[in-house]
């Protein structure tokens, strides 16, 4: 009897309904659909969760700025911190010393709140029956009661502790001077082997950042077919396994037909471009123009265990640091006649409210 043989396709296995255990940074999603955390919540937010499980994020580069170094930053430390294994390949001579500036998680303020000191508890005026609410009884991300958040917002000023760097099953590799990808291409298949799925139970999931594939000081970089069968193989690999893989790559450096084809091959695709210094047009045309670092494109978003497709808000975003420390994504708002701040993608405004002209109340 001959043996059967596993079928991959963008339909998988619902896994809302097992009991599989929880693991932090991974969240069910509608239709069976996993997800993976970006490291960026507005980025969750308009794609619908995060990333999908087993799916290829592919970002666009510019070649004036690299933005989608924030990017691929926050993903990675978004995996350290969850203790998730990471494979990591780019065209440096060491992509280790890259691991010195992933940013590191910003303390959430309810954490602070834990933290107090019993001499001040003291001298609070506040009545005991609320003093439950404090020190240790209170129930947020704290480390001693093994929570996590989904999603954690990165301090790009702070490194990532050394906490999170050693102990953890971190593999780098470089494609410098590389003359051809065999050896990528093993390392991404030994690494993915790691998380097979077969069955319901998720017990450890992995993350993949490939830096600008495609970069001059490769052996390989002319070998656009190459290239793209790699891709093809890491999109089929990626259908089976419980892990994601994100790979930036500058389009100006390919043909118009493999830009083309590459962007057919990613689930979800992503383009970065950045802002002139001083555009007076955009300046009077786009709220909070002085703030903003960059744009963010949502040209595809991976669909898993469906046909229909994601219709977005919008497509393109406004990047920004705020308080030079926290990358956030803001929609793209014209500038009214007053002038007024952006608001980020997870605050929106209401039907019912009032204005200085008048009130509309449906």
């Amino acid at each position: 009897m001959a043996a059967t043989k596993t079928r991959t396709s963008s339909f998988s296995r619902n896994f809302s309904g097992a009991s599989s255990p929880q693991i932090p940074g991974l969240k069910h999603g509608p239709n069976g659909t996993m997800f993976f955390s970006s490291g960026i919540p507005d980025l969750d937010k308009i794609l619908g969760g995060g990333f999908a499980l087993g799916s290829l994020v592919m970002v666009m580069e510019d070649a004036e700025a690299p933005h989608h170094m924030l990017l691929l930053r926050n993903f990675m430390s978004q995996g350290l911190v969850h203790n998730q294994p990471l494979l990591y390949a780019s065209p440096a001579k060491d992509p280790r010393q890259f691991l010195g500036t992933l940013p590191s998680p910003a303390v959430p303020k309810d954490e602070k709140s834990s933290h107090r000191d019993p001499d001040q508890e003291k001298g609070l005026r506040i009545a005991w029956q609320y003093k439950k609410y404090f020190g240790e009884n209170q129930q947020g991300f704290d480390s001693q009661n093994g929570k996590h958040e989904f999603c954690n917002n990165f301090d790009l000023r702070k490194p990532l502790e050394r906490q999170f760097l050693t102990g953890k099953q971190i593999d780098c590799a470089s494609i410098l001077d590389s003359p051809n990808l065999v050896t990528l291409h093993d390392r991404c298949a030994t690494f993915l082997s790691q998380f097979p799925r077969n069955d319901s139970n998720i017990s450890c999931v992995g993350r993949i950042a490939i830096q600008s594939f495609c970069a001059p000081q490769c052996g390989y970089s002319n070998l656009e077919w190459d290239m793209l069968s790699l891709l093809r193989s890491l999109k089929s690999m990626l259908g089976s396994s419980n892990a994601v893989a994100v790979v930036t790559f500058p389009p100006s450096l390919l043909s118009s037909s493999s830009s083309t084809r590459w962007q057919h091959m990613a689930d979800t695709l992503l383009s970065v471009k950045a802002l002139p210094d001083e555009d007076k047009e955009l300046a009077t045309l786009l709220t909070g123009y002085q703030d903003m670092v960059g744009l963010l494109n949502v040209q595809k978003v991976a669909q898993i265990n469906t046909q229909v497709p994601v219709i977005l808000d919008a497509t393109t975003f406004s990047i920004k640091l705020r308080k030079r420390r926290f990358l956030v994504l803001e929609c793209l708002n014209q500038a009214p006649v007053e002038g007024s701040s952006g608001s980020s993608y997870g605050t929106s405004g209401s039907c019912s409210g009032s204005s200085k002209t008048g009130s509309l109340d449906f």
